[in-house]
């Protein structure tokens, strides 16, 4: 062998050996959208945890003190550029629409970063500046790792660290008065429906008080409908009548009925 070819083949080793990792660290594995999806599903009806949160001011916030009216839970990481700026300006113009059919008074929202260590406060306010999140009812925070973590579990989030950032799916969750989680809407363009109609049921309810607001928000409920060719809610005042006809209709045949009996039980 020339010395040639002995000087080429120890530089191709030397060349091999710094090449390989002496140990190869395993692979992180992918987020499964189905498991992903499930775990969601599982947090559906528990409440979440009274955990305390720190805002972009860093001024305490605790989850607690949100009991009594619903809460919408956008979770993101403000280091993201790819779908968490996208997924707010969809959330933003699903607030902005809710704000007007149903009042910005009736529901809260809390813009939640999941990256414990670099989410902090003056990040935050970036974050919600850039953005343009202004609304009054609305607030960005986060928290220590621990704490981040077990809100997470609550919500039923999964994420995994990738180079640069995280993996996650983008996770707007809805909780009821109660603290209860109530829905989750996946995706950063998801439908308004999507949005609306469970907030409609959290923020209405089920049940009719006797007063005057009851009443006018079971009628809001009912008869508030999306537009497809508007791309927005507005009050369907066809259903509007055809419910005050009904309800005549019903008190009629009720007093009818009532003067019958009443004058069979004196005949």
């Amino acid at each position: 062998m020339t010395t040639g070819r002995v000087a080429a083949c120890a530089v191709t080793a030397l060349a091999c050996l710094f090449a390989a990792p002496v140990f190869a660290a395993p692979a992180s594995p992918q987020l499964d959208p189905a498991a992903t999806i499930a775990k969601g599903t599982q947090a559906l009806g528990h409440a979440i945890g009274g955990h305390t949160l720190v805002d972009m001011n860093g001024a305490s916030l605790a989850l607690r003190d949100y009991r009594g009216k619903p809460l919408v839970i956008s979770l993101v990481y403000t280091a993201c550029s790819s779908v968490c700026p996208p997924t707010t300006q969809h959330v933003i113009d699903a607030v902005n629409e809710a704000g007007r059919m149903i009042g910005l008074d009736r529901f809260n929202v809390l813009t939640v970063g999941f990256d414990a260590r670099n989410d902090t406060p003056a990040r935050l306010t970036q974050f919600a500046s850039t953005q343009g999140i202004r609304s009054p009812n609305w607030r960005v925070a986060s928290a220590d790792a621990a704490t981040i973590e077990a809100l997470l579990g609550d919500l039923g989030f999964s994420y995994r660290a990738v180079a640069g950032g995280f993996d996650h799916l983008t996770q707007t969750t809805i909780v009821d008065r109660e603290g209860k989680v109530y829905r989750h809407v996946y995706g950063e363009d998801f439908p308004l429906q999507m949005f609306m109609e469970p907030l409609k049921d959290v923020v209405y309810g089920t049940t009719t008080s006797f007063s005057f607001r009851g009443i006018v928000d079971r009628i809001k409920f009912i008869c508030t409908a999306y537009d497809p060719g508007a791309g927005r809610y507005r009050i369907d005042f066809g259903l509007v009548f055809g419910g005050v006809i009904a309800a005549f209709s019903l008190l009629v045949m009720g007093g009818l009925i009532l003067r019958e009996w009443f004058r069979s039980a004196h005949a």
